[in-house]
């Protein structure tokens, strides 16, 4: 279970501390920016509180599904192999749905590399003396982020493409040899049967409500 952390320094009674780091005295702070600064530490202590108390809810949660799936394959003489695994559980009137879906993290290793190379020869005969939207597509696909991570989703949908292309095929293969599963993160979500039969979820997110 994570927790959120929010950042506090140590400012001597009487002062209060600016944006450049330095500890102002309280006489030369504008009484509004005092206000402002209170509100907001307000505002950012119960949003830390409600965090944390959602963090503990949803470990909860999670160990109650956990142990209603032992304890329903108990009932087959069958061992829980581990908490892997996408499940939906529904109410005995199904207006109500808990979902648990295990979100797995892919990378990818260096034969990744040799499917790019695979690829460029493809496109450097498919492409000539034609536009470059081709090119451009897969240019996308292995494009790094911000922290330097590439976009899985991006390369695995070139699998998608039907191209026959012996060395394309190769190299799709090597994508699919080069995937890593990192780590999974669980996911669960509640939802709600809407009058018209269609399921809405209950919203555990501020910014949805």
């Amino acid at each position: 279970m994570t927790t959120t952390t929010v950042n506090t320094t140590a400012v001597p009674d009487g002062y209060m501390e600016n944006g450049q780091g330095h500890m102002v005295p309280l006489e030369q702070v504008r009484e509004i920016d005092r206000e402002r600064d209170a509100l907001v530490r307000e505002i950012a202590a119960k949003a830390k509180a409600a965090s944390d108390e959602l963090a503990t809810l949803k470990a909860r949660f999670m160990a109650d599904v956990q142990a209603f799936v032992e304890l329903s394959l108990e009932r087959y003489q069958v061992a829980a192999g581990g908490k892997k695994g996408n499940l939906t559980l529904l109410s005995y009137d199904g207006s109500l749905k808990v979902v648990r879906q295990m979100q797995e993290h892919m990378t990818f290793d260096e034969g990744l590399l040799a499917a790019k190379e695979l690829i460029d020869a493809c496109l450097r005969e498919w492409t000539k003396g034609s536009p470059g939207e081709v090119r451009a597509i897969v240019d996308h696909a292995f494009q790094v982020d911000k922290e330097g991570k590439i976009n899985t989703g991006r390369i695995l949908g070139l699998r998608r493409l039907n191209i026959t292309d012996e060395r394309w095929q190769r190299a799709m293969t090597a994508i699919g040899e080069s995937i890593q599963i990192t780590g999974a993160k669980p996911y669960l979500r509640v939802y709600y049967r809407k009058p018209d039969g269609s399921y809405a979820p209950i919203p555990l997110d501020m910014a949805a409500l």
